[in-house]
């Protein structure tokens, strides 16, 4: 069974594929929601299977490995039965989360120390660690420790990063290799390229991550905080190094017009909080431009909530209705929001792959990018 099949490739970077594991297949280019703890925020997982068509979830190996712990992760038999879902599932390293905790954390070669935001108790992560930890969780596809550089990044801080990243793949790769799977499915190690925003940097890193011959790769440390022209910048400079013929995973991006971007810069997978966060602060992304629904301007407009959306809110409940809730302060409210906002990410994704197929990817992007940025 091979890992990943490319069946259609642009006049560019972008193309078409699919992604086979063994919870499922999965459709290329792809937004992953992101379920931080087990849970994609005020959303079912009947709903993200029906009416999302979500391929594919995140979780988070810092979150989960605090709460629930792995005792009860193990004794539920993994992530997948603990939350009831039965398609692929990705984990993060937990670095990012861990070096996000600047006053709260102490690294060295051997790993990271940090105290818990939940109780404030002391604990370790290394190489060894996160992967044993991603073991026990049972993700389909887990991701080398690494560490994650802030935006800005002085030259010599990043170079140091990047060299401490490369380093603890190695120790992530050998762990891997003595230690197997345990709930008897195959899971794949993809490990990240990083270098903050220096090409140079980022040119090495992703020579040393295609090297490592791993099935797929990612890109981190973007989407940070820095320039979207520098973002894109880097996308493009990685992917002309990173093997083709494995999938490329861009973390943490980003808005519809980035995920576009991205694609047409040679990324297959993509995933970010922005859909469901924003959602709940009634900020709903359509094929027509960016709503706010506190906006006045709804407030009798009793209209399909998308009549272009594909979920079942969409048509169920109207603008105006929606906007009550986020006034009221309903619960309701950030529910439908989500629900419509990661069907809109999943559907921009699946039409951005039938362009690929079609070959007018670049033309289609052109016209449709600048509509997705305006504001209705």
């Amino acid at each position: 069974m091979k890992f990943f099949n490319i069946e259609k490739t642009s006049e560019g970077k972008a193309r078409a594929g699919e992604i086979t594991t063994d919870h499922g297949k999965i459709q290329t280019p792809i937004f992953m929601p992101v379920g931080t703890v087990a849970s994609v925020k005020t959303v079912h997982q009947r709903e993200l299977k029906e009416d999302i068509k979500a391929q594919i979830i995140l979780g988070n190996t810092y979150h989960l490995y605090l709460r629930p712990t792995m005792d009860i992760m193990q004794e539920a038999g993994g992530l997948h039965k603990f939350m009831n879902w039965d398609l692929p599932i990705l984990t993060d390293s937990g670095g990012f989360q861990v070096f996000s905790l600047s006053k709260s954390r102490k690294m060295s070669e051997e790993g990271v120390k940090f105290k818990s935001h939940i109780d404030g108790s002391y604990h370790m992560f290394t190489p060894e660690k996160s992967m044993e930890i991603q073991r026990q969780i049972g993700a389909d596809i887990f991701m080398a420790f690494d560490e994650c550089t802030p935006y800005p990044c002085e030259y010599n801080q990043a170079k140091t990063s990047m060299e401490l990243t490369h380093r603890w793949l190695k120790r992530c790769i050998e762990w891997t290799e003595q230690n197997k799977e345990i709930y008897g499915y195959k899971q794949r190690l993809f490990p990240i390229v990083q270098g903050s925003t220096y090409s140079d940097l980022r040119k090495m890193s992703a020579e040393v991550i295609s090297e490592a011959g791993a099935e797929g790769n990612a890109i981190g440390g973007l989407s940070v905080g820095e320039p979207e022209e520098e973002m894109y910048r880097i996308t493009d400079e990685v992917t002309d190094i990173l093997p083709k013929d494995k999938p490329r995973y861009l973390m943490g991006v980003g808005t519809p017009w980035n995920i576009l971007e991205s694609i047409g810069l040679g990324i297959d997978m993509m995933d970010c909080v922005m859909p469901t966060r924003n959602a709940r602060n009634a900020m709903l992304f359509t094929w027509q431009g960016v709503m706010n629904l506190k906006n006045e301007k709804w407030k009798r407009d009793f209209s399909a909530l998308d009549e272009f959306g594909t979920s079942y809110v969409d048509r169920e409940y109207s603008k105006a209705y929606l906007r009550h809730l986020f006034v009221s302060k309903e619960y309701l409210a950030k529910q439908i929001a989500s629900v419509h906002n990661l069907a809109f990410y999943l559907d921009l994704v699946k039409v951005a792959r039938e362009h690929i197929v079609a070959g007018d990817f670049y033309e289609w992007k052109k016209s449709v990018v600048p509509v997705l940025r305006q504001r209705l």
